[in-house]
């Protein structure tokens, strides 16, 4: 079965969405989980139903629930916040398949370092006004130049979580 999504634009309602990262540190004894609470995005579904757009986050606004780690998350050794204030990912092409899943295939860029990255969303809400997609999907922080690792701390690959509601805007 296939949800058809009203062609036109859409706009991420960030009050509304969240991305979420998780990781592992402390040599797998500790999962650490943040959220980002500065995202912004659009999207185009056109007559096939394929849609295009894309998501920024604020690297600043990454917010573990540790002032201290959130700190050294945004410097150098991590996000590098300063010099590279955006995370983003562009969806190249977004098609519907079958039981609400959708195939994305797109752009993520961190830390100025880019990389195709592809995963499969889910179709969580569809109306005539509004459409949630839900994704999750694993990230290498090495391709993107997050290779501090003080003391062997820090294995294997990041979680990212995203529930993203957009809303249709005005024609």
């Amino acid at each position: 079965m296939s949800v058809a999504v009203e062609t036109g634009t859409w706009q991420l309602d960030p009050a509304r969405s969240t991305v979420g990262v998780q990781h592992k540190t402390m040599w797998g004894l500790v999962t650490v989980k943040g959220t980002f609470t500065g995202l912004t995005g659009e999207g185009e579904v056109g007559a096939d139903g394929a849609a295009t757009g894309s998501i920024t986050l604020d690297a600043a606004s990454l917010d573990t629930k540790n002032a201290k780690r959130d700190t050294h998350l945004r410097s150098a050794d991590f996000f590098d916040a300063d010099r590279h204030p955006e995370l983003t990912f562009v969806v190249r092409s977004a098609a519907p398949a079958s039981d609400g899943a959708v195939q994305v295939a797109g752009q993520l860029s961190v830390r100025g370092n880019s990389r195709p990255q592809s995963l499969t969303a889910r179709l969580a809400e569809v109306s005539a006004d509004a459409v949630t997609l839900t994704a999750e999907f694993i990230v290498d922080r090495e391709q993107f130049g997050m290779d501090w690792n003080q003391l062997g701390m820090m294995r294997g690959r990041t979680t990212v979580t995203a529930s993203l509601r957009f809303a249709r805007t005005a024609s």
